[in-house]
This record gives C-alpha cells, sequence and structure tokens, in this order.
C-alpha cells in the first residue's frame, strides 16, 4: 500500500519532471535555423509532434495541480464527484485522478 504522503512526493516529482520537458520542447521549438524548404518543411513536422506533446504535458500538469491542490485542502483520494475514497488500486495507477472507478466511467460514457 503506498501512502498519500509517497504519492504527493511522486506527483511533485513528475510536476518537476513534466516541466523540465516543456521547458524542453519550448526550447526546441524556438531554436530553428533551416535555410532552405525541405528543412523547414522537416521541422514543421518535428514541430508539430512536439506541439503535441508539450499540450499532451499541459494536460497531465494541470491534473496533477489539482490533485496537489486536493492534497492541500485534505480531499486527496476522494472523487470529486460522488464523494466517495477512490480505490487505492486506482490510485497507485493513475495517481491524479479526480474520480472513483464508477464515476470515471459515467464520465466518459457522457454522462
Amino acid at each position: 500500500m503506498t501512502s498519500i504522503d509517497d504519492r504527493i512526493a511522486a506527483l511533485r516529482t513528475r510536476q518537476q519532471d513534466l516541466l523540465a520537458r516543456m521547458s524542453s520542447i519550448e526550447s526546441e521549438l524556438e531554436g530553428h535555423d533551416a535555410k532552405d524548404f525541405e528543412d523547414m518543411a522537416t521541422e514543421r513536422e518535428g514541430d508539430e509532434v512536439l506541439e503535441d506533446m508539450g499540450q499532451s504535458a499541459q494536460q497531465e500538469l494541470r491534473m496533477i495541480e489539482a490533485a496537489l491542490a486536493r492534497a492541500d485542502e485534505g480531499e486527496y483520494g476522494i472523487c470529486v464527484r460522488c464523494g466517495a475514497e477512490i480505490d487505492e488500486g486506482r490510485l497507485d495507477i493513475l495517481p491524479a485522478t479526480p474520480f472513483c472507478a464508477t464515476c470515471a466511467a459515467q464520465v466518459a460514457a457522457g454522462g
């Protein structure tokens, strides 16, 4: 069983990793100096991949920040939708999740 403190520490570590990744992506996007059309086209394709990675990192970062805010409020591990305790196994897999399994399935189904 993973303690809440261990989960919070893991979230903070992941948060720092994501911030570093986003900084690296930003530097890469700003650091182009292609001279010809072919190089520019290749760089643009790479930029699209980097932008997608950056957006994914931003989304995960928002989830982590929300989870850390819930932890600060003493509400980490409690479903924000129904108020039930989130199963520890679910938190082990998705430590930033705001939902219990039941509510996550309902939200995914559009309910």
